[in-house]
């Protein structure tokens, strides 16, 4: 499992997984600006939507 892939499952499943930085720099991404840890419970609903397509896009070999 690759350290995005990690970072994809964490936002998803809400179980931390992975790089810390890596969860930050992905969460990011989604939300288009810098995600600070106090607003992970806040945007938790969010974030899991946003990262759903990409959940589903993991591969299991």
């Amino acid at each position: 499992m690759t350290k995005r892939e990690a970072a994809v499952i964490t936002l998803y499943t809400g179980v931390f997984i992975g790089d810390l930085a890596e969860i930050y720099k992905y969460s990011g991404e989604l939300m288009g600006r810098p995600v600070f840890s106090h607003e992970f419970s806040v945007l938790a609903d969010e974030l899991k939507e946003k990262s759903k397509k990409d959940f589903f896009a993991i591969k299991v070999e």
